[in-house]
């Protein structure tokens, strides 16, 4: 079974910090490009930050630089998101995607390349 297994969603106050999993489920993420995606109610899906297979491209969505981290550990094919000093506008449904990328890019202003999806885990930052 190809696809990607998301943890780490929940309930948190604002200014709390989560930390979502991603991991392949049969297969390995070595020469995956990594991206992870929030759909928050009403709203369309957008892009919140992605990182190459090896994790020398990194990029953040302007909404969350300086709070969100992503990373990954190829050992465990696993990529991560830490999220701190969330808001209530960081409520929505958060996505993982892997796309097999050979060059050391990554892309979040489009998803239709990501070929593996997470089922999405929700986060609802709400006191």
């Amino acid at each position: 079974q190809s696809q990607l297994v998301e943890s780490g969603g929940g309930l948190v106050q604002p200014g709390g910090s989560l930390r979502l999993s991603c991991a392949a489920s049969g297969f390995t993420l070595d020469y995956y490009a990594i991206g992870w995606f929030r759909q928050a109610p009403g709203k369309e899906r957008e892009g919140v930050s992605c990182i190459s297979s090896r994790g020398s491209t990194i990029n953040y969505a302007d909404s969350v630089k300086g709070r969100f981290t992503i990373s990954r550990d190829n050992a465990k094919s696993t990529a991560y998101l830490q999220m701190n000093s969330l808001k209530p506008e960081d409520t929505a449904v958060y996505y993982c995607a892997a796309v097999l990328a050979v060059q050391a890019v990554c892309v979040m202003d489009t998803d239709t390349m990501y070929d593996y999806w997470g089922q999405g885990t929700q986060v609802t930052v709400s006191s």
